[in-house]
């Protein structure tokens, strides 16, 4: 049985930039609306037939569909974080390492593991990653990558416990 609600605790600096990630992922989803051949985008919505004409028809019915509702589970998240992140340009303001709480219920989670899911698979495509062993978890340029996966584990922990 999953618990009610889950209670995320992040320092203020990790909401703010995770609330700019959701932001810049909303946009992607915005652009894309009007050319719709970004590889990152097209990995949200993969091909459902191996048939390239069958899976280009499939999408033609189904991608705005989908990519609405990652449109609205990016806002729920925005939602959930609030004014949390919101930060002033002092960077020897304490607040940015205050940890703050947000309460999650059913809903937000889901919300929450679809949309983390969905940028790491856009930062994926970005950064060349097929496979999540393929690279360097040293490497800086990874870091978003693996932040969101660390995020996304304790997450799904949280809904197991």
């Amino acid at each position: 049985m999953t618990p009610e609600t889950i209670v995320l605790e992040l320092a203020r600096i990790e909401a703010a930039h995770l609330a700019g990630l959701v932001v810049q992922f909303d946009e992607l989803l915005d652009e894309s609306a009007d050319s719709g051949d970004d590889p990152a985008v097209l990995r949200l919505v993969p091909d459902a037939y191996e048939d390239p004409e069958a899976a280009r028809e499939f999408r033609e019915v189904t991608e705005s569909d989908l990519l609405g509702r990652r449109r609205s589970d990016a806002a729920r998240v925005l939602a959930t974080l609030g004014h949390v992140g919101e930060l002033g340009d002092d960077l020897d303001d304490p607040a940015f390492v205050e940890q703050v709480s947000i309460v999650l219920d059913r809903e937000d989670v889901q919300a929450w593991l679809r949309t983390l899911a969905a940028i790491r698979l856009v930062l994926a495509t970005r950064l060349g990653i097929v496979n999540d062993d393929e690279h360097d978890h040293d490497d800086p340029k990874y870091g978003i990558y693996d932040w969101l996966g660390y995020r996304l584990d304790g997450l799904v922990g949280a809904l197991d416990a």
